[in-house]
């Protein structure tokens, strides 16, 4: 007769698959691996198409370049804030000028952002909160915040440049694995 499991028995605790590793531990080398895949791509950015955009209502090269850039940054609203009201959100950055202009941007962000992660685990589970207007939209633990507002949105965006340099005949680098240009 096949092992089937007694449904008189519980689970084992979940605590048993916990690998026991604290947050910053699981997060940075993952920051890490997004933040130098997010570079290679930025670093192809070609400064005489800054102004290009597939649509009128799509972002130009440069904007989206630029915001990429400085999305690392809400690291710090998020790790050291209790939250966050869209009502007083400043208006999106000014478009970079240059891919050097952008990349130094990114290149301080991260830099910022990798030394906001030195956090208990405490600190990365306590609530954060995103309001509008003062209306709660939602409330998550911070390490969930960081990773959607920083990390996923970085991926997204990052999509996003790596179609507008296809588009512009412009190699993409290896992401997940390789590209049609790189191996």
């Amino acid at each position: 007769m096949a092992n089937v499991p007694d449904a008189n028995v519980a689970p084992p605790p979940a605590a048993e698959y916990t690998t026991g590793m604290a947050l910053k531990d699981i997060l940075l080398p993952e920051f890490d691996h997004e933040m130098g895949t997010t570079r290679r791509l930025l670093e192809r950015v070609p400064d005489d198409r800054l102004a290009w955009k597939p649509h009128d209502k799509s972002m130009t090269v440069g904007g989206l370049a630029t915001h990429l850039g400085n999305i690392p940054h809400w690291a710090g609203t998020i790790l050291n804030e209790d939250g966050f009201d869209l009502a007083g959100a400043p208006i999106n950055l000014e478009p970079k000028t240059s891919r050097a202009d952008i990349l130094a941007l990114f290149d301080q962000a991260t830099k910022t952002t990798r030394a906001l992660l030195d956090r208990s685990d405490a600190e990365f589970m306590a609530r954060w909160t995103l309001k509008r207007g003062g209306q709660e939209v939602f409330s998550m633990p911070r390490v969930a915040a960081f990773r959607s507002f920083v990390l996923n949105h970085i991926i997204h965006h990052r999509g996003q440049l790596s179609v507008y340099l296809r588009l512009n005949d412009i190699p993409v680098p290896a992401i997940y694995g390789p590209s049609a240009d790189e191996g």
